[in-house]
C-alpha cells in the first residue's frame, strides 16, 4: 500500500511539475504585430524618435509586462541614433528557449564589449516598466522590457525617488 501512494504521489508531481513548466514557458505568450510607428526611441531632448523597421517578430504575455521581446531590422541612421537616449548599463532579460531569434546572453556580451548600443525605447510604458531597445552597426535590433527606479522601489513597497510620477493607487 505505501508503495501504490509513493508511486502515486510521484505521478502527481510529475504532471504537476510539467504544468507548471508547460505554463511558465509556452503558455500566455502571444504574437506581437507591431505597425510602423509603434516602435519608438526616446530623444535626449524627451521627444520620440520613431525607429523604422521590417523583418518583426515578437512576443508577449499578459502575466507580466517584462515578458516582451522583440527582433528586427532598422535602417536608422546613426545621425540619427545618436540624437536617442542612450542606456548604457541596460542588460536583457533571458526570452523562452523556443524564441530563437532573441539571444539575451550575445546581446548582453554585444552592449557590454561596445559591440551594439542599447537606448531608451520608451519610460513608464506601464508605471515602472521601460522599454529598451538595442541597435548594432548592421541594423540588427532587439526589444526588451526592464523595471526602471520608481518600479523597483514601489513593487519593493518603499517609497518611490522623488524624480518619479506618482503611482497608480493599484500600486500603493
Amino acid at each position: 500500500m505505501a508503495r501504490i501512494l509513493i508511486v502515486g504521489m510521484l505521478v502527481l508531481a510529475a504532471v504537476f511539475g510539467g504544468a507548471m513548466y508547460y505554463l511558465q514557458v509556452y503558455a500566455y505568450y502571444e504574437d506581437v504585430v507591431a505597425a510602423q510607428g509603434d516602435i519608438t526611441l526616446t530623444g535626449a531632448d524627451g521627444d520620440p524618435i520613431i525607429l523604422p523597421f521590417s523583418d518583426f517578430t515578437g512576443i508577449d504575455a499578459i502575466s507580466s509586462p517584462l515578458r516582451y521581446r522583440a527582433c528586427l531590422t532598422t535602417d536608422i541612421d546613426t545621425a540619427t541614433l545618436a540624437m536617442a537616449t542612450p542606456l548604457p548599463f541596460a542588460e536583457p532579460r533571458i526570452a523562452p528557449r523556443w524564441f530563437d531569434c532573441f539571444d539575451a546572453p550575445q546581446i548582453g556580451a554585444d552592449l557590454r564589449q561596445g559591440l551594439a548600443s542599447a537606448y531608451m525605447g520608451t519610460a513608464n510604458l506601464q508605471y515602472g516598466i521601460d522599454r529598451v531597445v538595442a541597435v548594432y552597426p548592421d541594423g540588427r535590433a532587439y526589444i526588451w522590457h526592464e523595471i526602471n527606479a520608481c518600479g523597483e522601489a514601489v513593487f519593493n513597497r518603499y517609497p518611490a525617488p522623488d524624480t518619479c510620477p506618482p503611482a497608480p493607487e493599484s500600486l500603493q
